[in-house]
């Protein structure tokens, strides 16, 4: 399965609160049971990240991970996502992120940004857009749905 990793994710694994399921997917991820996908916005999110964090993507960058590109496509998507008011200009980072893994065809993004990303209301309305624009559906959760 290629999973889109939302950076709130690789902070997870420092997180007492998230740091179980966090750790979990990654250690999938390094079974091969996985294929993590971020993008461009996430690599410079991460690079402010403390140290431990940004390691964790240097270990997962040399065979486990695809960096996608926010291309012109995704810019309108999440263009989109914001003229639909399903968020507002101040989270678009966040319809970044979804428009990305929406044109990736990912099969799954995962987040912690549970007001934002992994809100039932939002994912209906970000996948009604899509599905008005010509995409596929994007599956929205959180890594604590994968790892039981």
């Amino acid at each position: 399965m290629r999973i889109y990793i939302d950076t709130s994710v690789f902070g997870g694994c420092f997180d007492k609160e998230f740091e179980e399921w966090s750790v979990g997917l990654f250690d999938q991820i390094r079974a091969g049971l996985h294929r993590a996908v971020i993008s461009d916005i996430s690599e410079a999110e991460l690079s402010v990240a403390p140290e431990r964090v940004r390691q964790l993507l240097k270990e997962l960058k040399s065979k486990h991970l695809d960096v996608m590109r926010l291309s012109p496509d995704a810019e309108a998507l999440a263009a989109a996502y914001i003229k639909e008011r399903i968020v507002t200009k101040k989270s678009e980072l966040d319809t970044q992120h979804i428009a990305i893994a929406t044109i990736a065809q990912v099969d799954l993004l995962v987040s912690w940004n549970f007001k934002h990303i992994v809100n039932y209301n939002r994912i209906r309305l970000y996948n009604a857009v899509n599905l008005k624009l010509g995409y596929r559906m994007l599956e929205i959760r959180s890594p604590r749905d994968l790892i039981t």
